[in-house]
């Protein structure tokens, strides 16, 4: 009897072994960051601003159809308290169980308010340390500022690494990061790196073009390694233009083009604001990372949007 008790015992023990050994290779093979999943495809990719950091407001973006949420620390309170909070109340532990793998569905990416000309690195490494999985920086307008916030998004790499350069500023601290994310720390410091200079990397760097300067300054901006994204912002881009209360003006159109086709020569994933009215046009002319609303969260207007967006572009 105890004999039989014992085999049981080892059976069991076995079973569990062999589901984390399964459970952990999935999760080394699998991308966590399903934004640049679908930016890698040549897929567009739609999210939306949020400065509403409650539990509700998490939950409910956690199971929305969007595929990235844009945590505004840009405008809002840059409190990495409740960012901490936000992020952890976005795991879905019933979408992880269904998908037997620790992908999300919605990627948090997180903007801060400065990098490119005040160039304080620390905060892009408190917004990773805490589990982010992308940082967008904004006002970026020379190829200097684009290179501090790519730098600023990586961990030093190994002596002799094809993908060594730009040298990473990031300091190793990962506690945070490695328990929202899942992983182990030697993982979650692999993985954790720049697409797509990394093709491996789970860390969305997304550069902010918002003046003149930026776009006249947008080919040495990109020619930059490591950059995720490029995405404009014709709100401060026609103030910076003097055009503050005409959005539509043609000259802020010209820039916003000049920097979606310096783009596309590159490959470079192009992201804008979108409304109804302008979410068909804005895809069909090559832009892939798209905001579809703000604050309201999922309002019946960005509703409207994200479902016109996923329509027109197959992806139902």
């Amino acid at each position: 009897m105890k004999t039989k008790h014992y085999l049981i015992n080892i059976i069991i023990i076995l079973f569990f072994c062999s589901f984390y050994t399964i459970s952990s290779a999935q999760n080394n093979d699998v991308r966590l960051n399903r934004t640049i999943e679908l930016l890698a495809q040549g897929k567009p990719t739609f999210g939306i601003f949020s400065g509403d950091r409650s539990l509700n407001n998490a939950r409910s973006l956690a199971r929305s159809n969007l595929d990235f949420v844009l945590i505004d620390m840009e405008h809002g309170p840059l409190d990495f308290e409740t960012l901490r909070i936000f992020l952890l109340s976005m795991t879905d532990k019933r979408s992880i169980m269904q998908k037997g793998n620790l992908q999300a569905n919605v990627t948090p990416i997180v903007r801060l308010p400065v990098n490119g000309r005040e160039n304080l690195q620390f905060l892009s490494k408190q917004a990773l340390d805490i589990g982010s999985f992308g940082v967008m920086y904004p006002f970026i307008s020379t190829k200097e500022e684009a290179l501090n916030a790519v730098r600023a998004s990586r961990y030093p790499q190994k002596k002799g690494a094809a993908d060594f350069n730009p040298p990473g500023l990031r300091g190793r601290a990962p506690t945070n990061a490695v328990w929202y994310w899942g992983l182990t720390s030697g993982d979650y410091v692999r993985r954790a790196d720049v697409w797509p200079l990394d093709p491996n990397g789970e860390i969305l760097t997304v550069i902010q073009i918002e003046n003149p300067e930026g776009v006249n300054n947008i080919e040495e901006i990109i020619s930059v390694p490591g950059i995720g994204a490029i995405f404009v912002g014709p709100s401060d881009l026609g103030i910076t233009m003097g055009y503050p209360d005409n959005p539509g003006a043609p000259e802020i159109e010209e820039a916003i083009q000049k920097v979606l086709k310096a783009c596309k020569k590159k490959n470079i994933p192009v992201g804008i604001t979108t409304g109804p009215g302008s979410i068909e046009r804005r895809l069909k002319e090559g832009f892939r990372f798209v905001t579809v609303g703000g604050d309201g969260g999922i309002s019946p207007g960005t509703a409207t949007t994200l479902q016109r967006g996923r329509t027109a572009s197959g992806r139902k």
